[in-house]
């Protein structure tokens, strides 16, 4: 369907699942209705199922949103304890619309916690406590982030069948404007790759005198991603600053809050040093996945970023937290920075870009190289320096 044909459909108030290509406009038919909504009296509660995403609709994480946090159950205890929490109860009373994007990489058990804490808090046995739900996203893109579990799809979930969900198929394309480049996209996805769009895409493999200085890389492990943004700290001159992460609580704790937060034990920035946060912030002046350079010092020695919007934030250090029964049981806390010059397929999910670098050698997921290749507006945009066929599967 057309995004008008959509439009009129999420103006009846049902709850949705808008879904289609990539570049098929679900986030502009999405900010049609957002803005629909406010002339109509209505706030909407924007949301996404990652940082990075939540950046693309100026909204914040569902799992921040609800009040779940990191939480991967919830017992009667904490449902209630989330519940309790005023400026969540209150967040969560007065919405009416509740919009989840990149509804993929959200897990079913997250989906469900969402629910439980919903229902909760505005007593109602309703999906959602009877909120009007939007859900955006494409199931052929990156599954929920797993950390080495095979996790659900959110509409494997009982909640997705209670919601009654009416789904939204876009069909134009907005983003390609390149019709051989469309055929490849739509043969991965539709699971009928010859070795004519192999062939076509091979077409793009350069070697490292060819790639463009300015093209983001993106890969499928963080180890490459390590090596090329501590090479480009190389290049800058001046002198390296570090900040070390502190900690604090039990071992065990502290360890898993060190491997989920996206800075680094020791984070290592020059002046002119392209970089991204990797926490929002608590006055709204950044999100997870803002990007900016580094243009100076504080008075304290805290690195002074400009974002991409123009905006200077003098940074600080900021905490993630394990809680336990309301009480804090570990902690860390890191400026909110990391080097941005190369970026995982993961946290490219939603952007659109003129050009990009990628090695597909080494694709480990399904999904994983229609996402980066589906990055790109035209096939003459893409430099491959790798390519495997599994990297051309999809789920």
């Amino acid at each position: 369907m057309t995004q008008g044909e959509a439009l009129a459909i999420l103006k009846t108030g049902a709850n949705i699942y808008l879904t289609g290509e990539p570049g098929s406009g679900k986030t502009h038919t999405i900010n049609e209705f957002v803005g629909w909504l406010r002339t109509s009296g209505i706030e909407p509660s924007v949301t996404a199922a990652t940082g990075i995403a939540a950046t693309h609709v100026s909204g914040m994480t569902l799992h921040s949103w609800s009040g779940i946090g990191i939480a991967e159950h919830l017992s009667r205890a904490d449902v209630d304890r989330i519940a309790s929490k005023e400026h969540i109860a209150r967040r969560i009373t007065k919405a009416k619309v509740l919009i989840i994007e990149e509804i993929s990489m959200l897990s079913a058990t997250t989906f469900e916690m969402a629910d439980k804490v919903c229902r909760e808090v505005r007593r109602s046995e309703k999906p959602f406590g009877g909120l009007t739900v939007i859900l955006v996203g494409d199931f052929f893109q990156l599954p929920p982030i797993s950390k080495g579990r095979e996790v659900k799809f959110a509409y494997s979930s009982s909640t997705w069948r209670d919601l009654n969900l009416i789904t939204c198929y876009l069909t134009e394309q907005y983003r390609q404007d390149d019709n051989d480049f469309l055929s490849v996209l739509s043969a991965i996805r539709s699971g009928e790759v010859e070795e004519m769009h192999h062939e076509r895409l091979m077409t793009r493999s350069v070697s490292s005198e060819e790639l463009p200085p300015d093209a983001p890389k993106l890969f499928s492990h963080n180890a490459d991603v390590d090596r090329i943004n501590a090479g480009e700290l190389t290049k800058l001159k001046g002198t390296v600053k570090k900040f070390h992460m502190s900690s604090r609580g039990k071992d065990s704790l502290v360890e898993g809050l060190m491997r989920g937060c996206l800075s680094p034990e020791v984070l290592e920035l020059k002046e002119g040093a392209a970089v991204m946060f990797t926490k929002n912030s608590p006055q709204g002046r950044f999100v997870n996945g803002t990007l900016g350079v580094v243009t100076g010092w504080g008075a304290d020695g805290m690195p002074i970023v400009k974002t991409k919007d123009g905006l200077k934030v003098t940074t600080e250090p900021m905490e993630w937290q394990v809680e336990e029964q309301g009480k804090v049981r570990a902690s860390v806390s890191q400026i909110p920075l990391r080097l941005a010059y190369a970026m995982t397929v993961h946290k490219s999910q939603g952007m659109s870009m003129d050009s990009a670098i990628m090695d597909l050698s080494k694709a480990f997921e399904y999904g994983q190289g229609y996402v980066a290749l589906s990055r790109v507006r035209r096939l003459s945009g893409v430099y491959l320096t790798g390519l495997n066929r599994r990297a051309l599967e999809v789920h």
